[in-house]
């Protein structure tokens, strides 16, 4: 077939407009290999969904608690410079939570919906551990570290709590929240009060609550809304990254060779439930 009969049949046929589903599911953390989400996991996937024949639009749907800021923004770098390059808009849509680094990570969309009864927001920056210093006295295991440099270690889990530590972690945390404002006020520019600095005190708001406050755009969930902006023959093609699933039990085999090690994944672990926990899943 000729291309100008090709071009001929789709004015007869015309093909039915193409919307991608981009999820984003589980905690932001650059250790793929545990789980959870990161630009390494999603890089090839989120390329691809840019590549569609007949693509109107990029839906992103984002259920996370958060987690690291450095690949919450490496993520939405991706999403933005694609969506700019190719002149394709993005959606986001947040399920359950989309909070703190999932915010983060929505605002990469030109629109965000939810649910009434989403959980958003948590504008703010949180840093969570554990000290072993005294389980480690009780099993009897000496830690040794050796630094060049009185300031290049950081609140050392297996060493007691230091307070110029702490102080150290505190200007560091008011700088990432400092950013993380900036970016909100950038993509949010005219549809939030900036001023309200109660908007960036980590709180986090309902669906409802964030329309009001201006941090989603709408109420509405992917299908319904897609319909209604580009018609009931609109087709959703899901685009899902490969899952590197991770076994807490696997990961501490009787008689482990490295217990340090499996301590740590233990912390990961229990770090990854509370930080769901936070918002009641």
């Amino acid at each position: 077939m000729k291309i100008g009969e090709r071009l001929h049949l789709d004015r007869l046929w015309p093909r039915a407009p193409v919307v991608s589903v981009l999820r984003f599911d589980g905690i932001i953390m650059g250790r793929p290999r545990r789980g959870g989400v990161s630009l390494e996991t999603h890089a090839a996937v989120i390329d691809r969904a840019f590549r569609v024949a007949n693509l109107v639009a990029v839906a992103l749907i984002v259920n996370s608690p958060g987690g690291s800021p450095v690949q919450s923004a490496l993520l939405f770098r991706r999403i933005r410079e694609l969506a700019d390059e190719k002149g394709i808009p993005v959606i986001s849509f947040a399920e359950d939570v989309a909070a703190s680094g999932g915010y983060w990570l929505a605002l990469a969309g030109d629109e965000i919906f939810s649910e009434e009864t989403s959980l958003l927001g948590s504008i703010g920056v949180i840093s969570a551990s554990f000290g072993f210093s005294q389980l480690m006295g009780r099993l009897g295991v000496e830690r040794r570290l050796y630094t060049a440099g009185e300031r290049k270690s950081l609140l050392d889990p297996f060493l007691p709590e230091n307070p110029s530590d702490v102080a150290r972690l505190t200007a560091l945390q008011q700088d990432i929240h400092r950013t993380f404002k900036e970016h909100v006020c950038r993509r949010r520019a005219g549809k939030i009060d900036a001023t309200d600095e109660t908007l960036f005190s980590g709180d986090v708001l309902t669906g409802r609550m964030a329309l009001d406050r201006g941090l989603v755009d709408g109420i509405g969930e992917l299908r319904a809304v897609m319909r209604a902006r580009y018609g009931e023959k609109v087709k959703l093609r899901p685009f899902a990254a490969e899952r590197r699933r991770w076994s807490l039990w696997r990961r501490l085999p009787l008689g482990a060779h490295d217990p340090i090690a499996a301590l740590a994944d233990l912390a990961d672990w229990i770090e990854a439930r509370l930080l769901w926990a936070r918002f009641g899943l």
